[in-house]
């Protein structure tokens, strides 16, 4: 294209649809492995900075990560309000309970991943991500199976945050998007806690998939609140949901939000303010009518199974 120069050599391409790729130029592979679950590469990219990518799908990236995770854990601390305890499912970066680390009231995190390779690459290769968040006295880390830790544990949590990589086939979490297992969380989940689950893309063409998760989670939570922000290093908007069996306001009082932020958190956000907050709790109308017309519900014998994966190519 006149006047275009591409200045890289290597790319990461992913898929989003059948018939769409989402391009990253990348100008340094900082780690590469195939570990027993996935395929995984940290790489520094031209626009993005370091980014995650896991079985050919873009995790989180240095350049824009805050978005995501910001928009991931916090709605559901700020409805919550005086959170003590939380569970992670996934979050390899340290980038999800960064985000928890910074409430004040936060006495004890406890992270579930089944691939200990990939957090230990994440811990030497993405500083930005974690901050530091792994030697924090307050953090477990487990790696383990999330369904076997959930189905033993006896312990219970304020807040649950299921941040997962994307349900495809090939990858190690396609089973972790289901009634049963959102059944577990509800198990473990204390009175007047709340669970929030990365719940896809929101594009137009990928509702479908968003829809049905929340369609499932309202099938074990009284209460499920669709979420969703630019994520723009995706090539998508993203999607979330905020659960509980308490009610959810999904029209926060602006100057509330922001007094509770300066009170009881560190605070340093860059996304989350509130009237960012009061945002991301809004829902597009073709949101709100792919959820009232869906009837599909996942189950652990027919589990959602995302359009995948990707490749990287050289030029």
């Amino acid at each position: 294209m006149a006047g275009s120069e591409v200045k890289a050599d290597l790319w990461i391409n992913e898929y989003i649809t059948p018939w769409d790729i989402y391009s990253h130029g990348v100008t340094n592979v900082l780690a590469y492995q195939k570990t027993a679950y996935q395929e995984m590469y940290i790489v520094e990219t031209g626009a993005y900075g370091k980014g995650l990518v896991l079985d050919g799908k873009w995790q989180s990236c240095t350049g824009d990560e805050f978005i995501y995770h910001e928009v991931l854990v916090q709605p559901a601390m700020i409805a919550h309000q005086h959170p003590r305890a939380a569970l992670v499912l996934g979050g390899g970066e340290g980038a999800t309970i960064r985000e928890l680390l910074r409430w004040k009231t936060i006495e004890k995190v406890m992270m579930i991943d089944i691939d200990g390779e990939v957090v230990t690459a994440c811990k030497e290769h993405l500083p930005e991500m974690h901050q530091g968040a792994f030697d924090d006295p307050r953090v477990e880390l487990v790696i383990a199976d999330a369904l076997k830790v959930l189905d033993t544990t006896t312990k219970t949590w304020d807040i649950i945050i299921s941040d997962l990589s994307d349900p495809i086939e090939e990858g190690p979490s396609f089973a972790l998007f289901t009634k049963e297992y959102f059944a577990k969380l509800k198990r473990v989940l204390n009175p007047g806690g709340y669970v929030v689950i990365q719940a896809g893309p929101v594009s137009a063409p990928e509702i479908k998939y968003h829809a049905r998760l929340i369609n499932t989670l309202k099938t074990v939570f009284n209460n499920v609140a669709p979420m969703s922000t630019i994520t723009s290093a995706y090539g998508a908007p993203w999607g979330f949901a905020l659960c509980s069996d308490e009610p959810i306001d999904t029209l926060p009082d602006v100057e509330t939000v922001d007094r509770m932020i300066a009170n009881k958190t560190t605070n340093n956000f860059r996304f989350i303010d509130g009237s960012s907050h009061l945002g991301v709790m809004q829902t597009p109308v073709y949101i709100k009518k792919a959820i009232a017309s869906e009837t599909t519900v996942y189950t652990l014998e027919a589990p959602p199974k995302f359009f995948g994966m990707g490749v990287a190519t050289e030029y």
